[in-house]
């Protein structure tokens, strides 16, 4: 039986009794990421109803983003920029706005800078893993991920907590040697996703879909290559995408769109496709299903965490046994299991963790 792991996470986080915003004074947050728009994938909409729900809550939010720095394009992520020599405007930006907790989402050159300045101003530290990192960068360089996880260990033990989507992460990454592992779970925007009446995509039934990133570590080959029934649709772009229209004609893509349009693509398919092996969480999957499409993916973390033993997916290590078996799976279901992923849980969450990191800071911003 495959166990659930993050969908009781977020109940138990909505039930928990979080202090009234007016008995607690806000936190002054400083958020750093090198991923930020017009980048679109999971990492960025995370951080942007993130940020948004804690501004809700009372809180003060700065970020700190690469539009603001002059940038090059990331080797073979062109999409991907990376700010060049940024450390002086960052300690600039700090030094004003003087942050209670400095928060770095991501392990770029972004926030290479802001770790070291919040090390040595003694300002509360946390850091977010939101990707696995070291299994992409050996997908595609071939760079042993002992070397990738050593590196990654040091940057995140210099602070208070890294932040994590699920369970079996947390756990990955203790038995790596990483230190104050914290749970951070995921949501869906119920405003936006939801099933939409009428939509349906063009194609002979039924509709496959995959939404993500085209690149070699999103394993999308072997959703392509699966001898299936019906039409086959691709939402998202990336470096492999020429290859991909070249050796799969018969598939069709859509391009990056708007979440209100990805909520009609969701409404208008069969069954939503995780094809990866890799991802931490997959944001994805809990939008397709709270527009009442059906999962098919590999029982790896990401589906385990989200659909586990839920009978709103269809995890298989065969995937086209996944993919036939969804099929049978009514849209209620699925859309039935996506409830219980909120943002506003799992921002109340990320904002105890940041709470509790600067109690057991030693200096305030006075002091600093």
């Amino acid at each position: 039986m495959i166990a659930s792991t993050v969908a009781p996470q977020v109940a138990a986080a909505a039930e928990k009794p979080w202090p009234a915003a007016a008995g607690t004074p806000p936190l002054r947050i400083l958020i750093v990421t090198d991923a930020w728009a017009p980048q679109v994938n999971g990492v960025v909409r995370t951080l942007k109803t993130t940020i948004d729900q804690l501004r809700d809550l009372g809180q003060v939010v700065e970020v700190v983003e690469p539009n603001a720095f002059r940038t090059i394009p990331c080797p073979t992520y062109p999409e991907i920029r990376l700010s060049l020599r940024p450390r002086a405007q960052i300690m600039q930006r700090v030094t004003r706005f003087m942050p209670d907790v400095v928060h770095v989402a991501t392990e770029g050159p972004l926030g290479q800078a802001a770790r070291r300045i919040a090390r040595r101003l003694d300002i509360p530290l946390t850091t977010a893993y939101h990707t696995r990192f070291p299994e992409y960068v050996h997908a595609r360089l071939r760079i042993p991920l002992g070397w990738t996880y050593a590196y990654l260990r040091r940057f995140h033990n210099a602070g208070r907590a890294v932040l994590v989507p699920t369970q079996v992460v947390q756990r990955d990454l203790q038995e790596r040697g990483f230190r104050h592992v914290k749970l951070w779970s995921r949501g869906v925007d119920a405003g936006v996703f939801y099933p939409r009446e009428g939509a349906r995509l063009d194609g002979t039934p039924p509709i496959f879909l995959y939404v993500g990133r085209v690149a070699v570590e999103k394993n999308i080959d072997a959703f392509l290559r699966l001898d299936l029934p019906g039409t086959k649709w691709v939402v998202g772009e990336g470096p492999e995408l020429e290859r991909i229209r070249r050796q799969y004609p018969d598939v069709r893509f859509l391009g990056v769109l708007t979440q209100n349009e990805l909520a009609k693509v969701y409404s208008g398919a069969d069954v939503f496709v995780f094809p990866s092996r890799t991802d931490t969480f997959g944001l994805v999957l809990i939008e397709a299903l709270a527009c009442g499409c059906p999962v098919a993916a590999y029982p790896v973390t990401g589906p385990l965490d989200v659909i586990g033993d839920s009978p709103a997916g269809a995890l298989d290590t065969d995937l086209k046994a996944a993919c036939l078996r969804a099929l049978q799976i009514p849209r209620s279901v699925a859309q039935a299991h996506a409830r219980k992923f909120t943002w506003e849980a799992a921002s109340r969450q990320f904002l105890d963790h940041l709470r509790r990191a600067v109690r057991e800071g030693v200096s305030t911003p006075a002091a600093r």
